[in-house]
């Protein structure tokens, strides 16, 4: 029986989410074009009759202008105390040099592949050029090719995982596939509907605090907040006539709905709340660095 932890760790909008919700088969990380849209460590259990993968998420490896950056990197610090093998996760048609820093940057003691993503949008030449780049680095056991949008094979993956996961029993028993709870990943769905819907840096702005989560005979009544900086972005988040918040909201319902596979009610609230970034209290009831 193989079983170990295995973590990916790369910049923003490397991919790192689609890779995790390929490998499991199912959504666990939100997704978004824009950068910086993973704000916490994703941890995600695959388990087989001989081995037990716990894949986690982490944010972008950024440079830390706010309490709430600093949460996200300690959460990268973590990820990193814990591994037993890392995956190093790069844009085929990113900086190869700047990937190669900040990956030399972390020090790594454990062994590590190199995951070069997106190679449905590169040519050949490019690939195996980016591959023999990485294979020199002293930190890189293997390179892997993958487009983890158009589908990672599974097989080929997890085979080159296991030759350098250590032998042990399982960390965590039964069939679940996440340690977090249900009313995480609702936040996080209504979180993603903001990324998609609303404009610019309103996202970045914004927190989700799930204020109830009760099961009736019929369905899951969900009261959410949504933590803004400024009145400004509350006015552009409810729209006119309220347009915006009714949009968030029904697209959460239908992704809330497909995930816990049950109808839900799901009742939204827009607060001001100025500097919640920087507020450490406002942040550990948010659900970041909270123990």
């Amino acid at each position: 029986m193989k079983s170990g932890f295995v973590n990916i760790f790369g910049r923003p909008n490397a991919g790192k989410s689609t890779l995790l919700n390929a490998l499991m088969g199912e959504k666990l990380a939100i997704v978004s074009p824009k950068v910086q849209t993973t704000r916490h460590r994703i941890k995600a259990i695959l388990t087989e009759k001989d081995y037990q993968i716990i894949f986690s998420d982490t944010p972008g490896i950024i440079e830390p202008k706010y309490k709430l950056h600093e949460k996200m990197m300690q959460s990268v610090k973590n990820a990193l105390e814990d591994a037993d093998v890392a995956l190093l996760l790069l844009d085929v048609n990113d900086d190869w040099e700047e990937n190669d820093k900040i990956f030399t940057a972390l020090k790594l003691k454990v062994p590590a592949l190199v995951i070069i993503n997106k190679i449905d949008k590169a040519k050949r030449e490019k690939i195996k050029e980016a591959v023999a780049f990485f294979e020199k680095r002293p930190y890189c056991k293997g390179v892997v090719p993958i487009s983890a949008l158009k589908g990672v094979l599974l097989n080929d993956f997890i085979g080159s995982l296991l030759e350098l996961l250590p032998e042990g029993t399982p960390f965590f028993e039964g069939d679940d596939i996440s340690d977090l709870p249900v009313k995480f990943f609702v936040g996080e769905m209504i979180r993603e509907k903001i990324f998609e819907l609303a404009s610019d840096e309103i996202p970045y702005h914004t927190a989700v605090l799930i204020r109830e989560y009760k099961e009736k005979q019929t369905l899951v009544k969900i009261v959410a907040d949504i933590v803004v900086q400024r009145e400004t972005q509350k006015m552009i988040l409810i729209g006119e006539k309220g347009n915006m918040v009714k949009k968030i909201g029904m697209e959460a319902r239908k992704d809330i709905e497909a995930f816990i596979g049950q109808k839900v009610f799901l009742e939204l609230f827009i607060k001001v709340k100025p500097k919640w970034r920087d507020n450490e209290l406002q942040l550990r009831e948010y659900g970041y660095g909270a123990p």
